[in-house]
């Protein structure tokens, strides 16, 4: 039994008011909101795997009330299908719980090197991948860097940049080799002594020896274990995956000689278009972001395995077009125009950077998804920046200045409790270019090869909202792309608490001040908002 701190609070009430515009809007007005209970105890793995999908009264976490909507709104309501292009890194589409997902393009014959459809990619029967055989890339700023354009205004900020991240990411695998080191020294001396490889936790508590080594080596396995860690194998496998992610920063990166771009296009040059591949598959395991996405958004509801995703009427369409560094503005561009020409109603676009070269070309592709009613949801960075400042792409304006869509939504993140951590530390936000907040993390969701696993970042937050707006779309589709933007940020919750901004704990300031609407998303109002929107 959950153990919560005393309290009272009222029964919420769904009533009705009006905005400026005398458009009909569903709030959930919560009374003594800031006394909601904080759980003193932690959440159970069960609850964790889904909490994006609980309810902030009932489970005082800030879900979205996804299993409160399907049981008491959707029920055995028949929604339609909705297309939702997930422009990302590879996905999975063989996954046990994605397969049955998966767009299709039934225009295409599989394999035949014709484009069948006459759209100018052939054999697109999954959709599209912008990357060839592609994955390690540069970041941004060092393909300026790598350019000698000493000419470009952004130069010297780039300059400084990759002289500051080099020497951090520098210091970091040193000291990681050197952790790295000791935890395998450790394992080796403790599997030595107890004659076995797979040792326990009392195994390793019950050792008394004279050797100091080996006292060394069970004082350094039981700090692991007091950090949370089951098995100094454990702590092996996490500082190698930290290691990988090191050294891809410093070999691919940020090393200003490496050339990733293989498709045979030039990224400066608009002219061509159909470059890369039909196979939307990742090129390795380690590639797991974009199925990641997908599983939050749409993996298979309630058949028995792995997760259930947000949406119930989601076909899944892969646009592989985010690489293991950053994205190429000309990619994302195309990418979106394909989503959009292909019939997608919303695309997902967890990604993102702070130098682009061609933001023009993106931000005309997103105010063409706009026009053909696309809802595009974007995530909004995990730097801790204020977007307000600094400016993230992509993005639909420049420099505050008027949006070029009002189908573009950025999302920012939330931890799984409630009050002044609310918010992720990571998580970028902004008044005027955040426009709300949804779980982001500590999100289990799929992962390449039938696996699943839990990953952080407002790239996490996006798909989740991605999720609500494809149920909106799917069970009220004489909504407009523009309404469905204007439920999203109108019909989520307004909690009056003041948290704990950009992981700063002297940066206090209210919640509804980190984001244009204040809220976070959350799928029953937005479901009954909708219904009484589309009468």
């Amino acid at each position: 039994m959950k153990t919560f701190k005393a309290f009272f609070i009222a029964a919420f009430a769904a009533t009705l008011f009006y905005d400026c515009g005398s458009t009909a809007i569903l709030s959930t007005p919560i009374e003594n909101i800031d006394n909601t209970p904080i759980k003193t105890t932690d959440l159970t793995e069960a609850e964790l795997h889904k909490w994006g999908h609980l309810d902030l009264v009932k489970d005082t976490v800030p879900g979205m009330s996804v299993e409160k909507t399907y049981s008491e709104i959707i029920k055995n309501k028949k929604g339609k299908k909705v297309i939702v292009a997930i422009v990302d890194s590879g996905i999975d589409i063989d996954h046990e719980d994605l397969r049955d997902l998966i767009w299709t393009n039934t225009d295409e014959i599989p394999n035949n090197g014709i484009d069948d459809d006459h759209n100018g990619y052939i054999d697109d029967v999954h959709g599209w991948n912008f990357l060839g055989d592609g994955y390690n890339e540069q970041l941004e700023y060092v393909r300026l860097l790598a350019s000698g354009d000493t000419s470009n205004p952004d130069y010297d900020r780039a300059k400084a940049e990759y002289d500051k991240e080099y020497q951090l990411w520098m210091g970091r695998k040193t000291q990681y080799d050197q952790i790295y080191q000791r935890i395998t020294a450790t394992d080796e001396a403790l599997s030595k002594y107890l004659n076995k490889k797979d040792y326990t936790q009392d195994d390793v508590n019950n050792i008394k020896s004279d050797d100091p080594s080996i006292n060394q080596a069970v004082q350094m396995a039981k700090y692991m274990y007091s950090n949370g860690l089951e098995s100094v194998s454990d702590a092996i496998k996490e500082i190698k995956s930290s290691l990988e992610s090191i050294n891809d920063r410093l070999n691919y990166n940020l090393n200003k000689d490496f050339k990733g771009r293989v498709n045979g296009d030039n990224p400066d040059d608009m002219s061509t278009k159909y470059y890369g591949n039909g196979n939307v598959k990742p090129v390795k395991k380690s590639e797991s972001h974009g199925t990641h996405v997908a599983g939050i958004i749409a993996a298979e509801r309630n058949n028995g395995i792995g997760v259930n995703g947000v949406a119930n009427n989601v076909e899944i369409m892969p646009v592989r077009t985010v690489p293991n560094g950053d994205e190429y503005d000309k990619d994302v561009a195309l990418a979106i125009r394909y989503a959009v020409d292909n019939g997608a109603k919303v695309i997902n676009g967890s990604f993102g950077k702070y130098y682009s070269p061609h933001s023009d070309w993106v931000r005309d592709a997103i105010a063409y998804a706009g026009k053909h009613d696309v809802l595009f949801v974007n995530a909004a960075g995990n730097e801790g920046e204020d977007l307000d400042v600094k400016a993230c792409y992509p993005n639909d304006q420049v420099d505050n200045g008027p949006e070029v869509s009002d189908t573009f939504i950025t999302v920012g993140a939330l931890e799984p409790k409630y009050g002044p951590d609310m918010v992720a530390g990571f998580s970028n936000y902004g008044k005027i270019n955040v426009d709300v907040f949804a779980p982001g993390a500590k999100i289990y969701s799929t992962t390449p090869e039938n696996e699943y696993d839990t990953k952080s970042g407002t790239s996490m937050a996006a798909p989740a909202v991605a999720g609500v707006a494809a149920l909106i779309r799917s069970y009220y589709p004489s909504l407009t792309a523009a309404q469905v933007k204007q439920i999203l940020m109108g019909s989520g919750l307004a909690v009056k608490t003041k948290v704990i901004v950009g992981g700063d704990t002297n940066d206090v300031e209210p919640f509804s001040e980190l984001s244009k609407s204040g809220k976070m998303v959350n799928a029953y109002n937005a479901l009954i908002m909708a219904s009484h929107m589309a009468k």
